[in-house]
Order: C-alpha cells, then sequence, then structure tokens
C-alpha cells in the first residue's frame, strides 16, 4: 500500500473499532479506494494537512455526547487544509487553498458547506488549524467571553504550551495579567516562560506540583482555563479566588478513562467549592457557543500574529499513515505546540 499521496488512489483511515481507553495500532484502519469525480454543485478536494485534536477521541466512541459518534467502518473526522482539484461551484477553483473538514483521507467531495477559501497562495496553510483556526478561537474566545479577565488578575492555563494554552496564556499577557502555565516536563516550561512571555509555568510531573502551583500564585487565582482535569484541576480548586472563572474546555486526562478513579466521592466538596467562593464554571463547545464571534477572532488574532505579539509552535508529522500512532501520542501529552499530519507531498 502507497505510503505517499498519490493521483491514483485514495487513502482513507476508518474506525475499526470502538477503544477501551487509550486506542491502539486496531482502532483505525487504512483502506484505498477510487478518487470520486466532482458532480454538479460539488468540488473534489486534495488533502494537504490534517489537524489532530483531543475531541477526536470522544468521536471515536458511542457514549453521549454533543455530537455524533463516527460509525464503526467510516472515515475518521477532522479538520483539514486542503487544495481544489476540479470544481463546479462559484467561488472555488483548482488551486485554491480551502480550509475544508476532509477527514483522514487524501480525497474528498464537498459542496461547499462550511468550507472557507484561503486563496491561492496563503503564507501558512496550516496555520488555518491552529492558531487562526479552531484552536486559536477557541482560546480567544473561551479566555474573553467566560474568563473575563481584568489587568493584575492571575490565569493559571493547564496544557501550556499546547495549541489553545499556549493562546490563551499569551492572550493573557496582552490584557495585562499574570499568567501561571502548567505543562508536562522542564522543556515544555521553559518554553512557556522564555518564548512565549508567561510569568511561570510549574511542571505537573514535579512530586511538589500542588506546592509549586501555590508558591506561583502567590494571590491566588482568578481564572483558570480548564484542558486537563485530574490532578491539576484538584491542585487549581484550592487557589481559585472569590469569584473565579473556569472556562472549561477539556479534560484530556479523562478521554481514555474506563471509569471513574480511586477515592472518596468528591463532588459535594467541588459544589462546596462553587457556592462558597461564587465561582462561575462554565463548558463551551466554540462554535456552538461563539461561532457568532468568528469574524471579530479572525481580525484580531490575525493583527496579535502579524505583530509578532503572538507566537505560534506547530509540530508537522509527514504522512498519513502515521496519524494513529502521532494521534496516541497527542492523548498522552507528547506533543509540544500545535500537532498536524502532513498528508500531501511537501511543497
Amino acid at each position: 500500500m502507497s505510503m505517499t499521496q498519490t493521483d491514483k488512489t485514495n487513502r482513507q483511515l476508518v474506525l475499526a473499532a470502538r477503544p477501551k481507553g487509550e486506542p491502539t495500532k486496531d482502532t483505525l484502519r487504512l483502506v484505498t479506494g477510487d478518487i470520486p469525480c466532482a458532480g454538479k454543485g460539488e468540488m473534489l478536494l486534495r488533502t494537504e494537512y490534517l489537524s489532530l485534536d483531543p475531541y477526536m477521541r470522544g468521536r471515536m466512541s458511542d457514549a453521549p455526547s454533543y455530537a455524533a459518534p463516527v460509525e464503526i467502518g467510516d472515515v475518521m473526522i477532522g479538520g483539514t487544509v486542503a487544495q481544489v482539484v476540479t470544481s463546479n461551484l462559484d467561488g472555488f477553483a483548482p488551486g485554491d487553498w480551502v480550509l475544508s473538514f476532509n477527514g483522514w483521507q487524501d480525497y474528498a467531495l464537498s459542496n461547499g458547506e462550511g468550507v472557507a477559501n484561503l486563496g491561492r497562495a496563503p503564507a501558512h496553510p496550516s496555520w488555518a488549524l491552529g492558531i487562526l483556526g479552531m484552536p486559536g478561537f477557541t482560546a480567544w474566545a473561551g479566555l474573553k467571553q467566560i474568563g473575563a479577565p481584568k489587568a493584575g488578575e492571575t490565569i493559571a492555563v493547564a496544557a501550556a504550551t499546547g495549541p489553545v494554552g499556549a493562546t490563551v496564556g499569551q492572550i493573557g499577557k496582552i490584557l495585562g495579567c499574570r499568567v501561571v502555565g502548567i505543562a508536562g516536563g522542564p522543556k515544555k516550561c521553559a518554553y512557556a516562560v522564555d518564548e512565549l512571555g508567561f510569568d511561570a509555568c510549574i511542571d505537573h510531573k514535579a512530586p511538589d506540583f500542588a506546592d509549586q502551583l501555590a508558591k506561583a500564585s502567590p494571590d491566588g487565582i482568578d481564572v483558570y482555563f480548564e484542558n486537563v482535569g485530574g490532578k491539576v484541576l484538584d491542585a487549581v480548586l484550592p487557589l481559585l479566588n472569590v469569584n473565579a472563572r473556569v472556562p472549561v474546555c477539556g479534560l484530556v486526562s479523562q478521554y481514555n478513562a474506563t471509569k471513574l478513579p480511586d477515592g472518596p466521592d468528591r463532588m459535594n466538596w467541588l459544589l462546596g467549592q462553587i457556592l462558597r467562593k461564587k465561582i462561575l464554571m462554565q463548558g463551551f463547545i466554540i462554535f456552538d457557543n461563539f461561532g457568532h464571534l468568528y469574524p471579530q477572532f479572525a481580525k484580531e488574532m490575525g493583527g496579535w500574529v502579524e505583530s509578532g505579539k503572538i507566537k505560534y509552535r506547530e509540530e508537522i508529522i509527514d504522512g498519513l499513515e502515521n496519524a494513529p500512532e502521532a494521534f496516541i501520542g497527542l492523548l498522552r501529552g507528547e506533543n509540544f505546540g500545535k500537532r498536524v499530519i502532513r498528508v500531501g507531498q511537501k511543497k
């Protein structure tokens, strides 16, 4: 089976089995088929870049969620940057780069719905899957709309060097806040402080993690941007100030869990913290809650990136066939920055 994209066949990664716990090499199956032909009102897209995101783990499961699961045998879903091969649609011409939702495959048909034209020669096409796309929008809207930070307040953010967390922290600094990141390992923490400008970053793998976090947050925490859950949340909760805000974006530490963790039921303790401290804790799904703000985000974030106020780290892995292993690593926290699969050939 070809390990490179060709104009002869369409490689697809389909869901072969619903994982119990962490996905394995048997969760997805690589198959090949014919390249489809665009009919009336359609265009054929060739995938160039595939985004890997933690939410995809939930789509592999058939447990109740905010979106329908991927069915067994169907192509795994995912955001993509693609090029138009042929088009029978106004507004899209062969050679155009587009932001699309092709999923884990080389080629896909589209009627144009939900597809954004990126032009003929975008400077950084894959960035539409990161800082200028869904992860950047998630950070921007979750922090500004729910976190509502005020200058001088302290923001804590988990997964601080990931595409969402890194952006949250940098926006926090632009808004005049103290920013404390939480990341896995000394290298990631050093990057958050030295490159991204965080005031501090604590390694959640350190045995005295909770003590270090408390020392780095002498005035408590006013906004906690939640990406992780688990022991990180346990350490943050006692440090939350009265009227703290907690945008709940993700719980990546729990996505592979098959049961609740051992130990006493602490739900009432959590609710007590929320009640006594008048904490606002709100989950959100970015386009469901804040989709109408995308044009405002695109303008502001585009300006910050162009001026150098926001820095962005991308981790590109070549080959569609390497996507499953790269995704498993993403859920383990092995990524350093936004993880993207280059499906097409290097240009």
